[in-house]
C-alpha cells in the first residue's frame, strides 16, 4: 500500500533466509523508513543495529518493534556472538548494517557487517537507497570469499551511481585496510 503513494518504486530480489543486509549509501534517517517498507513488502524480518542512545522511551520501544537492536559502540559486549547464535537458531532474518555507521560522510565504511557475515557464514545482501533512479530494496546477495579486496570490488561495482538521499554525503564503498583478510 505505501508504494502506491509513494515517489519511490521497490527493487526487491530474492533473499535469503538469513543474511547481512548492507545498507548504502546511507545519508539520512528516511533511509530507515524506506528499508522498513523494503521489509514489509519482502516477508522477510530485518534486524538492524542502532546506537544505544537512541533507545529511549518512548522511541526505544518502537525502535525494538521494528527490529532495531541497541549498540554499546564504546565496548566489545558480544555482538558477533549474538549474531551467530540467531543464526545457528535456525532464525529467519536480514540483519541490516549501515556500513558508514552514520549518516555523515566517511572516508572508509567499517570492517564490522564484512567480520560478522564471515564469522556467522551468512551471505551478504546488498541494500541500496538510490535518489537518483527513486528506488530502493535489495539487490543481490554475495557469499563473501575472505578475500576482502576483491570482494569489495564486487561492493564498489554494484554501488557504482547510487546517490543517497542527500547525495553530498554519499561515500565510495571501502576500508581501511582492504589488503588482507578480515
Amino acid at each position: 500500500m505505501y508504494w502506491r503513494f509513494s515517489r519511490w518504486t521497490p527493487h526487491i530480489e530474492p533473499l535469503p533466509e538469513r543474511g547481512v543486509l548492507i545498507g548504502a549509501p546511507h545519508t539520512s534517517n528516511w533511509d530507515l523508513v524506506l528499508m522498513v517498507m523494503v521489509s514489509w513488502q519482502a516477508g522477510v524480518p530485518f534486524r538492524f543495529l542502532v546506537k544505544n542512545s537512541v533507545f529511549w522511551p518512548p522511541l526505544g520501544w518502537l525502535m525494538r518493534a521494528l527490529g532495531g537492536i541497541p549498540v554499546d559502540r564504546s565496548a566489545d559486549r558480544g555482538l558477533v556472538r549474538e549474531i551467530v547464535a540467531m543464526s545457528e537458531r535456525g532464525e529467519q532474518f536480514a540483519l541490516v548494517i549501515t556500513p558508514e555507521a552514520t549518516r555523515s560522510k566517511v572516508e572508509y565504511w567499517k570492517s564490522g557487517f564484512y567480520r560478522i557475515a564471515r564469522q556467522a557464514q551468512l551471505p551478504l545482501v546488498l541494500g541500496f537507497v538510490d535518489s537518483a533512479r527513486m528506488t530502493c530494496g535489495v539487490g543481490p546477495h554475495l557469499v563473501l570469499t575472505g578475500d576482502v579486496s576483491a570482494d569489495m570490488d564486487k561492493i564498489r561495482a554494484y554501488y557504482d551511481g547510487m546517490v543517497g538521499l542527500r547525495p553530498g554525503l554519499s561515500g565510495e564503498p571501502r576500508l581501511a585496510d582492504e589488503s588482507g583478510t578480515l
